[in-house]
C-alpha cells in the first residue's frame, strides 16, 4: 500500500497517495467524477472564511428559494381578480405546490447520488427561475398550477442538498448556527424581498414580481458555478484518498428512518412547516382583506413573523452549539428548547380569535410564529447527527419531505375555513389557533420520543456489526 501523506497551504490540507502505487499525479481529482473535490481539505483545517462564505451563498440561494415560495402569497390579490380565482381556488395551488415539493424531496439522496453539489444545485436554481416565466406569457388558472407543480417539483430536492453542502464545510457539533442562516433565509427573505416585492407589484404588477425573482436567480447561478467546491466534513471521495466519512459504512434506510429521533422530530417539523406554509400563501391577504391594511402596507408587514423568527432562531442555534460545545446533551438542546418553543407557539395562537385589534392580532401572529422558528435548524441538525455522514443528504431529503406534508394540507385547509367563516378574519383567527393547537401535541410528541444521543449509538452499532 503506498504511503499517504498530507500537505498543508494556506489553511486547507490536500491528500495524496504515493505516486508509485497509484500511478498518479500529487494533485489529481480524488474522484474524477466530481469537480467539487479537486481539494479535499482535511477536516480541522478548512478555512473558516471560505466555510463562512460559502454558507453565506447558500443562505442566499435560500432567500430565493423562499422569495419564489412567498411570491404567490404577495401577488395573491391582484392575481385572483385577474383570474377570477376564490379563496380555496387560492388554497388548492398553494397545496399543490407542496404535493410536488413532497415528491422531489424523496429524489434528494438519488440526485446527491448521480451528481455533485455543484451541478445538481445549479440546475435546480435554473428550474426555479424558468418556472417563474410561464405565468408572465399565459396569465391562466391552469398554467399557475402547472407552473407551482415543477417549482415545488424543482424545490423539493434542494432543502437537503444545501443542507448538506454547508454541513460539508462545518462539523456534527457546529451545524446549528449554520443550519439557522439556512432556515433564517426564509425570514431574510420576507423582511428583505417581500417589501420589495411588494412594491414592485403595486407599482408595476404581479407579472414584474415574477420577472425579478427569475433575474435574480440566474445572477445567483453565475456566482455559484464559477466559485463553489465541496468541504471535507460530508466527503464523496472514494479509494485511497478516501476521508473516513466517505469509507463508514452505510446502515439500512429503515432503522434511521424508523428511529425515534426521526419520528419524533417528523412529527414536529411537519406540523410547524403546515404554519409555516399558511403564512407563505395566507399572511399578505390575512392582513390585507381579515384585519384592513392596504396591499403595500400587508406586503410590508409580511416580514414582522420573519424578523422575531430570525431573531430566536440564530439566538437558541448559536447559544445551542456553544452549549454542546462544552458538554450539554443535543437532546436538551435541539429537541427540548425548540419544543418547548412550539408549546409557546400553540398558547399564543389559541387566544388568536378572541382578538379584535387589528396591531394586536399581528404582534400575535408574528410572536408565535416567532417562537416555533427554531425547530427547523435544531430539528435538521439532530437528525443529522444521528447517520452516518455519507447517508446524510439522503436522509435529509426524507425528512423534508415528510415535513412538507403539513404544507401540502394546510393551505387548502385554510381556504376551506376562511371561505366558510362568518368573515375573513374570523376564519384566519380559527386557521392560525387550530395550527398552533396540532402543533403543540407534535411537540409534546417529539419530547416523549426524541433523543439523538441513544439513536446516534444505536445506529453506530448496527454500523459497527456491519
Amino acid at each position: 500500500m503506498g504511503v499517504t501523506r498530507r500537505r498543508f497551504r494556506k489553511g486547507t490540507a490536500m491528500t495524496t497517495t504515493d505516486a508509485r502505487s497509484t500511478g498518479s499525479s500529487r494533485d489529481e481529482p480524488a474522484s474524477s467524477a466530481d469537480a467539487d473535490t479537486r481539494t479535499i481539505v482535511a477536516p480541522g483545517s478548512e478555512s473558516r472564511r471560505t466555510a463562512w462564505g460559502f454558507t453565506a451563498l447558500l443562505v442566499t440561494l435560500y432567500v430565493v428559494n423562499y422569495a419564489d415560495k412567498a411570491v404567490l402569497g404577495i401577488i395573491a390579490q391582484p392575481l385572483m381578480a385577474e383570474l377570477g380565482m376564490d379563496n380555496s381556488q387560492l388554497g388548492l395551488v398553494g397545496s399543490l405546490f407542496f404535493l410536488t415539493f413532497t415528491i422531489g424531496g424523496f429524489f434528494a439522496g438519488a440526485i446527491n447520488r448521480w451528481l455533485s453539489l455543484r451541478w445538481a444545485i445549479l440546475i435546480l436554481a435554473l428550474c426555479w427561475a424558468a418556472a417563474m416565466l410561464p405565468l408572465v406569457a399565459v396569465a391562466a388558472f391552469g398554467v399557475l398550477v402547472a407552473s407551482r407543480l415543477f417549482l415545488g417539483l424543482a424545490e423539493g430536492p434542494s432543502s437537503a442538498l444545501i443542507h448538506t453542502a454547508a454541513y460539508s464545510w462545518h462539523p456534527p457539533a457546529k451545524r446549528g448556527l449554520p443550519g439557522a442562516l439556512i432556515a433564517g433565509a426564509a425570514s431574510i427573505s420576507k423582511i428583505a424581498v417581500a417589501p420589495i416585492l411588494a412594491v414592485v407589484t403595486v407599482s408595476l404588477g404581479w407579472r414584474a414580481a415574477l420577472v425579478t425573482l427569475a433575474i435574480a436567480g440566474v445572477l445567483w447561478c453565475v456566482v455559484w458555478l464559477a466559485t463553489w467546491r465541496e468541504g471535507p466534513y460530508i466527503a464523496r471521495a472514494a479509494g485511497a484518498d478516501a476521508t473516513p466519512a466517505a469509507t463508514e459504512p452505510a446502515v439500512p434506510w429503515r432503522t434511521i428512518f424508523l428511529s425515534r429521533t426521526f419520528v419524533g422530530g417528523v412529527l414536529l417539523v411537519m406540523s410547524v412547516y403546515a404554519l409555516v406554509t399558511v403564512v407563505l400563501t395566507w399572511l399578505p391577504s390575512y392582513f390585507e382583506v381579515g384585519l384592513g391594511y392596504s396591499r403595500l402596507q400587508a406586503g410590508s408587514m409580511f416580514a414582522f413573523p420573519s424578523i422575531a423568527g430570525l431573531v430566536l432562531m440564530l439566538l437558541s442555534s448559536s447559544i445551542g452549539d456553544r452549549l454542546i460545545g462544552r458538554g450539554a446533551t443535543s437532546r436538551v438542546v435541539r429537541i427540548v428548547v425548540p419544543s418547548i418553543g412550539v408549546l409557546v407557539c400553540g398558547a399564543i395562537l389559541f387566544a388568536l380569535p378572541s382578538i379584535s385589534a387589528p396591531a394586536v392580532a399581528v404582534a400575535v401572529v408574528s410572536i408565535g410564529y416567532g417562537f416555533s422558528s427554531s425547530v427547523f435548524p435544531l430539528l435538521n441538525a439532530a437528525v443529522s447527527e444521528i447517520c452516518p455522514p455519507r447517508q446524510t443528504a439522503g436522509t435529509l431529503g426524507v425528512f423534508m419531505a415528510l415535513m412538507a406534508i403539513g404544507g401540502l394540507v394546510a393551505p387548502y385547509a385554510t381556504g376551506m375555513i376562511v371561505d366558510a367563516a362568518a368573515t375573513p378574519a374570523a376564519g384566519y383567527a380559527s386557521a392560525f389557533q387550530i395550527l398552533g393547537l396540532v402543533a403543540a401535541v407534535c411537540a409534546v410528541a417529539a419530547l416523549l420520543l426524541a433523543n439523538p444521543e441513544r439513536d446516534k449509538a444505536r445506529i453506530r452499532g448496527v454500523v459497527a456489526s456491519a
